[in-house]
């Protein structure tokens, strides 16, 4: 059987009402006494005066009766003898048996005393001293005693304190219940916005409340997530998407190929049947090599990042390439971003691709600081890219005019694995303009200094 409640809500709101209850209960229990003690005492007091002044009368011989009452008949004073007769006493104590049956001893001649009579509700309890006149055998005691306020007889004050200790923990169980209500408010919104997405609706997002809390920052966490999530999905798609689009036309070509040289083989040349079937094969393997490039980058996957002079790996790849146009190059000393070296020397290898496809004569290769940015820019010689098309250039398999179609060699896929890679460095590829040709930009973050 479940005992503890379900909701976070309920829990605290058990919790608190039981430590109220504690507490209060505790401060009670001190209220409690501290008003008996406070009462007896002062009830004591006023005994104890009486009842030594009237000793004080019997031992020197002065008391006479009646006995003067001067507390308007609070306080009871009775001097009674051996075997229980009462001798004198105040006008409200005349003609009743003795205040008590304690008799103090010779040793002992002063007793202060609580004595109860009767029960629940008709009970009735005494604040009393006794005091023995003289240490003489046939000695007489003077009772004084005075009531107890009813309230702390009947258990009157015991009940109004319970009642308040239970008032004030359910006003700390009501305000725990509307303070951790309206905190958990915003909790609740963010499971329900997350009960509703789904894989077909990766779009909606979480509601974030104002404030850094625990609360606001699980909002920003979850919507963080959600980002991550969509962008892996959009990938996964993508991948798919482009994979069934750009990857059946070769393979139908190739199938048709191998179908026809199977069916006619007296009428194909077989060895270049062979050497077209591989080429074919050589692109969808470039092809689906790009696209799981694209599909893992920015995925937010750990990779090791380390400090690269920009100036130096365009160098190396410079140097080590082998290219039909002139190359001009300006490269500067310390430009140092983070980065994953193999990442970014597949942006510079496409952005140089593509550079000596569409170049004329001359490709130029600068790198640079440009403020707080590492700026390396490719630009060829060729017949440039159109405004409207500077954009459309990085999207996959984009089929500009023909000067600059995909005609001219590669997969589509370069700029747009070239894009991908610089905004996974927290970088930006674009197209600038520039009088002599296309003109590719590429900035990032430069490393922090030391390192």
């Amino acid at each position: 059987m479940r005992m503890r409640p379900r909701s976070i809500r309920a829990r605290d709101t058990v919790v608190a009402a039981v430590i109220a209850a504690l507490v209060w209960g505790v401060s009670a229990v001190g209220v409690d006494l501290a008003i008996r003690t406070i009462v007896r005492d002062d009830l004591l007091q006023r005994t104890q005066v009486d009842a030594r002044r009237v000793s004080g009368g019997v031992r020197d011989g002065t008391l006479r009766g009646p006995i003067p009452d001067s507390s308007d008949g609070r306080v009871l004073v009775q001097v009674v003898a051996p075997g229980g007769r009462v001798r004198e006493a105040t006008p409200a104590a005349a003609g009743r048996p003795p205040v008590s049956r304690l008799w103090p001893s010779p040793g002992l001649r002063v007793r202060d005393f609580t004595e109860c009579h009767g029960s629940w509700p008709h009970r009735r309890c005494l604040v009393a001293e006794a005091i023995r006149a003289t240490t003489a055998p046939d000695s007489v005691v003077v009772y004084a005693a005075e009531p107890m306020p009813s309230y702390l007889v009947n258990g009157l004050l015991e009940g109004l304190l319970a009642a308040g200790v239970a008032v004030l923990a359910g006003i700390a169980a009501w305000v725990t219940w509307r303070v951790v209500g309206r905190t958990l408010g915003p909790v609740e919104a963010i499971r329900a916005q997350l009960a509703e997405i789904s894989a077909t609706d990766l779009s909606r997002r979480v509601p974030e409340p104002p404030g850094e809390d625990e609360i606001a920052q699980l909002a920003r966490t979850a919507n963080a997530t959600l980002d991550r999530l969509e962008a892996a999905v959009g990938r996964q798609r993508q991948f798919a998407s482009d994979a069934s689009h750009e990857l059946r036309t070769p393979i139908a070509g190739l199938r048709a190929n191998l179908e026809d040289a199977s069916m006619h083989p007296e009428d194909n040349d077989l060895p270049a049947v062979v050497e077209q079937a591989l080429h074919d094969t050589d692109r969808l393997e470039s092809i689906v090599t790009d696209l799981l490039l694209l599909a893992r980058i920015g995925t937010g996957g750990t990779v090791a990042q380390e400090p690269i002079d920009l100036s130096a790996l365009a160098g190396a790849e410079i140097g080590r390439r082998t290219f039909q146009v002139k190359i001009e190059n300006e490269l500067a000393h310390g430009v140092t971003v983070r980065g994953v070296r193999m990442q970014l020397v597949r942006l510079l290898g496409n952005l140089l691709d593509n550079a000596e496809r569409y170049a004329d004569e001359v490709i130029a290769v600068e790198a640079m600081r440009d403020g707080g940015h590492a700026l390396l820019t490719v630009t060829d010689d060729g017949v440039g890219i159109a405004a409207a098309d500077r954009e459309r250039v990085f999207e996959r398999f984009t089929r500009l005019d023909t000067a600059r179609s995909r005609g001219a060699g590669g997969t589509g896929l370069g700029l747009a694995i070239a894009r991908e890679i610089a905004e996974a460095h927290g970088g930006t590829l674009r197209v600038e303009e520039d009088p002599r040709g296309a003109r590719f930009a590429l900035r990032l973050p430069l490393a922090p200094a030391g390192e």
